[in-house]
């Protein structure tokens, strides 16, 4: 199959998604799962996406607002009655084993050329999405991140309990008949993560492809974090964090480092809130620098948007994140990045645009960190220039009409080699035949 077939091909395909997950105007995987159909509809001829039905209303209020042609919602979703359903996981699991059996009656409706898992983007829990007879991509996902185990020693019984979970869920999922059948029906898997990469790898997947991230940025979006204020010069150095105070954040090793910093001017901004806010503000008293961190609590979009305008590099050292989008947010207002050299976050900084810490002890991390945020404390032209090669990373590779454009490359690549299978099939079946 031509370069030329396989493009239009890719034009006139008809598209499945699989999106748990999916609300206009929302962040993490709700966005992920709207923002991947919203663009693949502009290169593909129809898209269906099947998601919750408790997604329904804020999608038929987003599509009357703006309609979008050839782009198509069909919900599912479990009785109402389930008792399972408070319970997140088990719900996934099972609305990802039921969904298929709608799938396969819509499938005989409508003939669809390509499949795509995308959220959850979990790699160790099933789509049954895979074993419709048509190309299957599962992903972007990840999930196979861990906090090192040196840095568990840190966490509260609460957060070390979660840890052990996590690994146990990761271990059985991994074991799952259903994963390594939809790992084994997987024409391609797209990983957000080095270390996901090597799970699905392990679990013999035919195709493992790296993707930078599963998050990304409007160009509208692109325009109002450009016009934050420009960080101020005649001030001292404000670092910021940002997320759910959260035990595997990191944000703990972040106040440690700021306090060995030595910056009496400096001062450490916290957005957000969470289990571990107590915590962090008795560690922040315990080691002086009560009065230079600020705990500003959960905010709205706005308000958080104008805290990072009003700071200077953003603090991201969490310890298994695999899209983390205040990253992006982070580079997209010009603002540098300091981050653990592990997860999602090592993919999307480069030394040109953050500085990344390696993750071996806590007593390394913190030190490292330390030496960044004092390099770039007292250069703020290194600031400033990492800050704009940041702002032009995100132009060029996380603008969610690129990251459209990344993914039809995938279905041109998948298509094609079900094409060349499909015609090596015919040969093989013709020299068979009696003549």
């Amino acid at each position: 199959m031509t370069t030329r077939q396989t493009a239009n091909r890719v034009q006139h395909a008809k598209v499945l998604l699989s999106a748990y997950a999916c609300r206009p105007d929302r962040g993490s995987e709700p966005g992920v799962g709207w923002n991947i159909a919203q663009e693949l509809v502009r290169h593909c001829a129809q898209v269906w996406v099947v998601t919750r039905a408790e997604n329904r209303p804020m999608i038929t209020e987003a599509l009357q607002q703006t309609p979008v042609p050839r782009l198509h919602f069909v919900y599912h979703d479990l009785p109402d009655w389930a008792v399972w359903r408070r319970q997140v996981r088990l719900h996934y699991y099972l609305w990802q084993t039921s969904v298929y059996f709608m799938a396969r009656t819509l499938h005989q409706e409508v003939g669809f050329d390509l499949v795509q898992h995308v959220t959850y983007g979990r790699y160790c829990v099933p789509s049954s999405l895979a074993f419709l007879p048509v190309p299957f991509i599962w992903g972007p996902v990840g999930g196979a991140e861990a906090a090192p185990r040196a840095f568990r020693e840190d966490f509260g019984l609460a957060g070390k309990l979660f840890e052990m979970l996590r690994d146990l869920s990761c271990w059985i999922g991994e074991r799952d008949p259903l994963v390594r059948l939809t790992a084994a029906r997987s024409a391609l898997a797209l990983a957000v993560t080095d270390e996901t990469a090597a799970r699905l790898q392990a679990l013999k997947v035919r195709r493992v492809a790296t993707t930078l991230s599963s998050n990304g940025i409007h160009t509208h979006e692109l325009a109002q974090f450009q016009q934050l204020t420009a960080p101020a010069q005649n001030r001292p150095v404000r670092f910021i964090s940002t997320g759910r105070l959260l035990h595997w954040k990191g944000f703990h090793l972040g106040l440690r480092a700021f306090a060995q910093a030595q910056l009496p001017a400096g001062e450490f901004w916290m957005v957000g809130d969470g289990p571990e806010r107590k915590r962090l503000e008795a560690l922040a008293a315990a080691l002086g620098i009560a009065k230079q961190v600020k705990f500003l609590g959960a905010l709205t979009r706005e308000q958080a948007l104008a805290a990072l305008g009003a700071c200077d590099v953003l603090v991201h050292p969490s310890l298994h994140d695999f899209s983390p989008a205040v990253c992006l947010e982070a580079m997209a207002a010009g603002r540098p990045v300091i981050c653990l050299d592990i997860g999602g976050a090592a993919n999307q900084i480069t030394p040109e645009t953050g500085i990344k810490v390696a993750a071996q002890t806590p007593e390394q991390t913190v030190q490292d960190m330390v030496a960044a945020m004092v390099r770039l404390e007292r250069d703020p032209g290194l600031r400033r220039r990492m800050g704009q090669a940041g702002q032009q990373r995100v132009q060029e590779f996380f603008r969610w009409e690129n990251k459209g454009r990344d993914l039809v490359c995938f279905y041109q690549e998948v298509l094609s080699a079900a094409g060349a299978n499909s015609l090596g099939g015919e040969a093989d079946r013709r020299k068979r035949l009696p003549h």
